[in-house]
């Protein structure tokens, strides 16, 4: 069985890490690497830091520090 995902290398989220804009703190996110326009680079899903700030689906990375 394939998964299709690996296949499409642009079709596969890119994990990485960002800055908690509240705290610091590193947060691991998902990151689009294809997709309609105005979707690349931005977060697959919201992701919660330690300190309970939201980083929302749908944000682009480059609103954070890397």
């Amino acid at each position: 069985m394939l998964i299709k995902g690996c296949q499409e290398g642009k079709g596969t989220p890119r994990l990485t890490e960002v800055k908690c804009p509240n705290c610091g703190e590193f947060v691991e996110v998902f990151i689009l690497m294809g997709g309609p326009v105005g979707k690349t680079g931005t977060l697959v899903s919201d992701e919660t830091c330690t300190c309970g700030h939201v980083l929302p689906a749908g944000s682009f990375e480059s609103d954070y520090k890397q």
